[in-house]
């Protein structure tokens, strides 16, 4: 489903991706993890277009994602939730919501009612602001306005970074839910061992702008923890 080669990436003249090769295959819920600063976060940039790339390729299904601006990549099935959540705070929860319906592939131009069947605090709040929300508010209203696009694959960069125990629990279910029940794709960064390990099928662990280790989640041993995620 998603095929990424020999990815080369830079920051200036800081080089940040190394070669870095992964697979990600179609219906699964692939885990990127890490310690801090080992390119996690930019490689979702690369894949979505918000970084250039040096050399190597970006392929999801059959689209060649390295040749595609960044605005057509959302219209391909993909939908990214980046860390931090950057909902527009000065438009209300319908305002975002309704962003996101122009990136669909169709010509519905209206809010799915899944989103607010997964996350009905939204159908609740849609006059109120998006900077008025709480953390995990935000989070929903977040990945609702991801889920508006209708994806085939949904990137969620850290989602449970500063959010309280009782959302981060319903963001597992939902993540669990869609991929059942609709074979979303799910590509999640995440630093929460625990979380990782309920929701996660298959690992992918980076260091030093590359990847190190990968396999079935059952395979993420106390020894690769230690050596590549312990602090």
């Amino acid at each position: 489903m998603i095929s990424i080669e020999g990815v080369n990436q830079f920051y200036g003249s800081t080089q940040t991706l190394w070669d870095l090769d992964l697979e990600v295959a179609e219906g699964s819920i692939t885990c990127i993890m890490g310690r801090n600063g080992v390119g996690k976060t930019t490689l979702l940039k690369c894949l979505m277009g918000l970084l250039p790339i040096k050399s190597g390729s970006l392929r999801v299904g059959d689209t060649d994602f390295a040749r595609l601006p960044a605005v057509a990549r959302p219209r391909s099935g993909v939908a990214y939730v980046p860390q931090g959540r950057d909902v527009f705070p000065l438009l209300t929860v319908e305002e975002n919501l309704r962003i996101g319906l122009g990136s669909r592939r169709d010509k519905i131009r209206e809010i799915p009612q899944q989103v607010f069947e997964l996350f009905p605090v939204l159908n609740d709040m849609l006059s109120r602001r998006g900077g008025d929300l709480s953390g995990g508010q935000q989070q929903q209203l977040a990945i609702g306005r991801a889920l508006v696009l209708d994806p085939q694959v949904l990137i969620l960069d850290e989602p449970n970074e500063g959010i309280q125990p009782n959302i981060v629990r319903q963001i597992g279910d939902v993540v669990l839910k869609l991929n059942k029940e609709q074979g979303l794709t799910v590509i999640l960064v995440e630093q929460k061992l625990a979380f990782a390990r309920r929701v996660g099928q298959e690992f992918r662990l980076m260091e030093k702008g590359r990847v190190v280790a990968s396999g079935n989640m059952d395979l993420l041993s106390d020894e690769l923890v230690n050596r590549h995620l312990a602090v």
